[in-house]
């Protein structure tokens, strides 16, 4: 497990910007975990001083609002880096909970084993700060989206980004009523009427446990509705 991280270091910012022996003094200092679905790595408050690379898995940034609703801000899988606020401002609690959206294991290192090499390191820092601006990117994506995009059309971008590629054959409903919901900012009611809203207008089909796209420019249209 230690050379299948050391291996994916190597091709993952802002680890590759280290020298081998810097990377082989991070392995010296990594922890790591597994989570079962549905497990929390950290929560919202929280102070949380830590960086992390997925290695494997899917874990989901999550906004909870004071009613009980969710929303997905991030989704991050295999290669991806994620930190806390604490890791820059040791004052500042997490904004979201982290969970695990399936079984997965992550690679941790607390802020007072890391920072420093990254300080050290302008070329390991610099490529962080790229990592930072990504992030702040689709921050501004996601805001703009709710702003400006109807509830269906985030429906139709989801069910595009996350099956598009599957062609008509049938896919499993791996993302429940509730999932659904967390990434485009409403709730399960709402959800399950524009599904078969989709399904009326011939734009998917759905049953219970399957559903299959079969008219990918008409939820395009959706998708770009303002």
């Amino acid at each position: 497990m230690v050379t299948d991280l050391k291996n994916l270091m190597e091709k993952t910012e802002p680890f590759s910007s280290f020298s081998d022996g810097l990377r082989d003094e991070l392995l010296s200092l990594v922890r790591q975990k597994t989570y079962a679905e549905g497990e929390f790595v950290t929560l919202s408050g929280d102070l949380w001083p830590h960086l992390i690379l997925v290695q494997e898995g899917e874990f989901h940034a999550v906004k909870e609002s004071s009613e009980g609703r969710s929303l997905v801000v991030l989704s991050i899988t295999h290669g991806d880096v994620f930190w806390g606020l604490t890791f820059f401002d040791t004052q500042s609690v997490m904004p979201i909970s982290l969970l695990s959206g399936m079984p997965g294991s992550i690679a941790s290192w607390s802020r007072d084993d890391v920072l420093p090499l990254l300080v050290a390191n302008g070329e390991a820092l610099w490529s962080l700060c790229g990592l930072l601006v990504e992030r702040m990117k689709k921050a501004s994506d996601i805001v703009e989206s709710l702003a400006f995009h109807p509830v269906a059309g985030r429906m139709a971008q989801l069910l595009l980004d996350r099956y598009g590629d599957k062609g008509e054959d049938p896919v499993s409903r791996d993302l429940t009523l509730d999932a659904m919901a967390a990434y485009v900012g409403t709730t399960s009611e709402v959800v399950c009427r524009i599904l078969y809203r989709f399904s009326d207008e011939n734009l998917i089909q759905i049953t219970r446990t399957e559903f299959s796209i079969e008219d990918k420019d008409g939820l395009a249209k959706y998708a770009q509705q303002k």
